[in-house]
């Protein structure tokens, strides 16, 4: 196992465990800072189902921490735009990959100063869940 690293728009850890282990593993990083999951979509399964694609073990988590979505929505409706934060679980060879949005970097796109403490808190927490999910 390695930690993660900032990449671009994401935060990425690779993990040594299968899939299905680190999709339980990343849902708890991320229960311990707060956030649930709102959304679930299996995309190799919809690719089967849509058009008959066979594509490796794929999900999107739609991750959401309400406390400060509540308090960034007040602030500025917009910020809806950018919920809820998107998180990556997929097979990458042998291992498996876990990537999350930095959402310093997707509420910057907005360019609404007075949401740059959320996204900091939000950076935070996803942070140190990403963090977590090498330990263990």
């Amino acid at each position: 196992m390695t930690d993660y690293i900032e990449n671009g728009m994401g935060l990425t850890a690779e993990l040594d465990i299968p899939y299905e282990a680190a999709m339980e593993r990343t849902k708890a990083a991320f229960k311990e800072q707060g956030f649930g999951v709102l959304s679930e979509i299996d995309v190799s399964a919809t690719l089967k189902a849509k058009i008959g694609a066979e594509f490796p073990p794929y999900s999107l988590l739609g991750m959401c921490n309400p406390e400060i979505a509540h308090r960034a929505l007040l602030t500025d409706p917009q910020v809806g735009l950018m919920l809820p934060c998107t998180v990556l679980v997929y097979e990458a060879g042998a291992r498996t990959r876990v990537s999350a949005l930095n959402p310093e970097r997707a509420l910057g796109a907005l360019n609404l100063p007075e949401l740059a403490p959320f996204a900091s808190e939000a950076g935070r927490r996803i942070r140190a869940a990403m963090a977590a999910l090498s330990v263990g």
